[in-house]
């Protein structure tokens, strides 16, 4: 297990190169496509719902994933592809079977995912598999790699190719740097990454004080919180929050800098701009209107906390 030093220097040391994303380059057809084939899974995965959903996304096990991606260098979205892959190994496959195994079956996801988003140089091999994992007091053998690898890839169904969180803000991002030039997407990419982590170590407080926002319940019923799984697992709505909380952020600090009132009206009119596009672009998917209000009723923090939603 990491210790508190380990984690707080895996957190502040940089990576050895930093996530570069190029923007405005794919072409308006593709975009199209890729921007349809995200709604659709998005809907068939929200169809298709278990009563397992989103529940190992445990902050401990998010925040674990998150550090082995920084401790191997690896690209950020390889981390956020891992937790779908332990998510879903642990809805379709036997529970019995892996929770023996727990930390090595979660290094198994990073390293599927780690072959399917690293370049070839970047792929966690067996060598640096078993060097790592007995770095941090995991005795294991290149065989009990290879096993647990495939048991994950047995409980997946050989499907690795699922959505995650960052895809959507990515395509998002890049939908709206194309359609409008004026959207600054350099910029927020950077802070989009700082956003969705936040929402992904915080999950369960972000989505508990929304639930009881929404319910106007102090304590939602069971029933309440079954039929709430629908918001918690909907990547393109996260994806539309994540891109109008940086936005949000990226704007107030310009704003904050001139001292004068008007300064101050520029983040709720670029927010709002901001977030039409966004609406523009995905359609009726997401309906925009109550996070628009939310930018306009309430203070900073509350709407860095609601504007994610």
């Amino acid at each position: 297990h990491f210790s508190r030093i380990q984690m707080a220097r895996a957190f502040l040391r940089r990576p050895s190169e930093s996530v570069r994303l190029k923007f405005r380059e794919a072409s308006y057809e593709l975009l199209c496509d890729f921007l349809a084939n995200l709604n659709q899974k998005n809907k068939d995965n929200l169809n298709r719902l278990s009563p397992c959903s989103g529940k190992f996304r445990d902050k401990r096990l998010m925040e674990y994933i998150f550090l082995m991606t920084k401790e191997l260098r690896l690209d950020p979205i390889v981390g956020y592809h891992a937790v779908e892959l332990f998510q879903r190994s642990y809805e379709e496959s036997a529970f019995e079977k892996l929770k023996e195994k727990l930390p090595l079956a979660v290094f198994s996801c990073l390293q599927l995912s780690s072959k399917l988003h690293s370049r070839a140089l970047q792929k966690i091999d067996n060598n640096t598999a078993v060097h790592f994992l007995r770095s941090v007091g995991h005795s294991v053998s290149k065989e009990t790699v290879l096993e647990s690898e495939l048991l994950v890839l047995k409980g997946l169904e050989f499907r690795l190719t699922t959505p995650n969180p960052l895809t959507y803000v990515e395509v998002l991002l890049e939908v709206l740097g194309h359609n409008e030039s004026s959207v600054p997407v350099e910029q927020l990419y950077p802070l989009c990454h700082h956003v969705l982590r936040f929402v992904s170590l915080q999950r369960t407080a972000v989505f508990n004080s929304l639930l009881v926002t929404t319910t106007q319940c102090a304590s939602p019923s069971t029933e309440q919180r079954q039929k709430f799984v629908t918001v918690t697992e909907d990547y393109m709505l996260l994806g539309v929050g994540v891109i109008a909380v940086a936005s949000f952020i990226l704007y107030f600090k310009k704003c904050k800098e001139v001292k004068h009132p008007i300064a101050f009206n520029c983040i709720n009119n670029r927010f709002y701009i901001l977030n039409v596009k966004i609406a523009d672009n995905i359609g009726s998917h997401v309906s925009m209107t109550g996070l628009i209000n939310v930018s306009q009723r309430h203070s900073r923090d509350f709407v860095l906390m609601k504007a994610l939603f």
